[in-house]
């Protein structure tokens, strides 16, 4: 999860609260919003938002589910700020944000946009929201070869003045080790 703690405007949308179960997908230590929860938030892809997570504020991107819904990942960190653990409910307050927080590039893609000085001020100018769509896009593959042509592509794409990635669903889950046919897979 890229949390952040930094104050951002809020998007004027009310704020949302619910209690949730925390959850254990693939190593990954998760939170998936309760379906009224989902269906108050401005869109079916990743929502930039303002969260409070039994009173630890921060911010961060909820990610689609690929059911109309959507779920955050609870880092190490913030499970230890909090002294929570899978199978404890948390109460959480989301507020869609108008500001994104910057993602976390992946070293590869990192590597590769250092090596291309000549799309810099493309990538400096694209807004964060796309820059999380390129990061991911190259996240959503466990094939290293097909990783590796998704870092080639998104560099020839910018290279060819392409702001975003395309040809992939936005309302889909996209993480490799949280997601089966595009879904978050759901925990018994």
């Amino acid at each position: 999860m890229a949390e952040r703690t930094a104050a951002r405007k809020p998007s004027g949308t009310p704020a949302i609260r619910f209690e949730a179960q925390l959850r254990t997908i693939g190593g990954s230590t998760v939170v998936r919003l309760p379906d009224d929860a989902s269906a108050k938030l401005p869109s079916r892809g990743q929502v930039a938002v303002e969260a409070v997570m039994n009173g630890h504020a921060f911010q961060t991107v909820l990610e689609p589910d690929g059911r109309r819904g959507h779920w955050l990942r609870v880092d190490r960190g913030l499970r230890q700020a909090l002294a929570v653990h899978e199978g404890d409910t948390v109460a959480l307050k989301v507020e869609p944000a108008k500001d994104w927080p910057e993602p976390d590039i992946p070293e590869d893609f990192r590597a590769a946009l250092a090596d291309a000085p000549d799309i810099c001020e493309l990538w400096k100018s694209i807004t964060p929201m796309a820059r999380w769509e390129w990061v991911r896009w190259i996240n959503s593959t466990r094939n290293r070869q097909t990783r590796e042509r998704r870092v080639e592509v998104a560099i020839s794409k910018l290279r060819s003045r392409k702001r975003r990635p395309c040809c992939f669903d936005l309302a889909a889950c996209t993480d490799p080790d949280l997601s089966k046919n595009g879904m978050l897979v759901e925990v018994p």
